[in-house]
């Protein structure tokens, strides 16, 4: 099956294409739509979460072993993968705050870490795009920047003025990321405790009630519980990042199919008729 609409998902670090909204990019890739995954940084500043690929990262480095591991799961996904390039900022430790290192992609004018995505979206020419909120869905300078440099390559993309070689092209809607919101938390906590099992959302709900919820902002809800196995398969792929035995897969996959089957987005722009709520992230463009 062939389709002529396409989906970009733009990133901060390699692993964050799996933890969200990959269950979706699975199921619009299975439909023959073409989907793009754009990585800002390549995670050099990360740290490696997962004592299994010590090994592979004292002989190669942190930097190789992560590029492959986006591979990877780029393949189990089935999308087209690009780098911008950019270097990872780090995550700063609030109560000990430090400047940002020199150069990395959160310090770099915002018109130069912008002009390599406005490039791609001229090439490529999706539809949609999908990234993070203002807050960056959580407040990592990567995070945030990507958040940043979407919405000022979008409008670079389609103003004609704009010199990168390429014909402009307007990007017709664009999405935030919600998958972590409040509501999918606490229903899977409360399943969890009612099964009789360890729900690992303890931190996860006292960090969140102390702040907005912000579950009111969702617009959109993609069922793509046959496609949940898939994001699993992608998350293990980091190996530095996911351990399989961790936090990620303490619920069963079969109750997160019966009680949070769907993936959250905020519809932030849209240039063609939305009626919300919506189950698709191409409603509207597929007439």
């Amino acid at each position: 099956m062939s389709s002529s609409l396409r989906l970009m998902a733009v990133h901060a670090h390699p692993d964050d294409e799996a933890s969200k909204g990959a269950a979706t990019t699975a199921k619009y890739v299975a439909e023959g739509i073409e989907v793009m995954v754009v990585t800002c940084t390549g995670g050099e500043r990360g740290d490696v979460l997962h004592s299994a690929a010590d090994e592979d990262v004292a002989q190669w480095g942190i930097a190789q072993v992560r590029r492959r591991e986006m591979a990877n799961a780029a393949q189990i996904l089935g999308v087209r993968h690009e780098w911008l390039g950019f270097e990872d900022s780090g995550f700063p430790d609030p109560e000990f705050p430090q400047p940002l290192p020199e150069g990395c992609f959160a310090d770099v004018p915002l018109e130069v870490a912008t002009a390599p995505l406005v490039k791609l979206i001229r090439e490529f020419r999706p539809q949609v795009i999908t990234t993070y909120d203002e807050e960056g869905g959580y407040p990592h300078p990567d995070h945030i920047r990507t958040h940043e440099i979407t919405i000022a390559a979008v409008s670079a993309a389609a103003d004609p003025d704009y010199a990168c070689g390429s014909a402009p092209w307007e990007v017709s809607k664009i999405y935030y990321n919600m998958q972590f919101i409040r509501a999918r938390v606490y229903a899977l906590h409360e399943a969890m405790l009612a099964a009789g099992l360890e729900s690992p959302y303890l931190e996860w709900i006292e960090r969140m009630e102390k702040r907005p919820d912000v579950s009111s902002r969702v617009t959109t809800s993609i069922e793509c519980a046959d496609f949940l196995h898939i994001r699993d398969a992608a998350l293990i792929a980091h190996r530095t990042q996911i351990d399989p035995d961790g936090f990620f897969f303490k619920v069963p996959l079969e109750m997160q199919k019966q009680v949070w089957p769907t993936e959250e987005f905020e519809l932030a722009k849209s240039l063609v008729p939305s009626e919300l709520p919506e189950t698709d992230l191409f409603a509207g463009l597929r007439n």
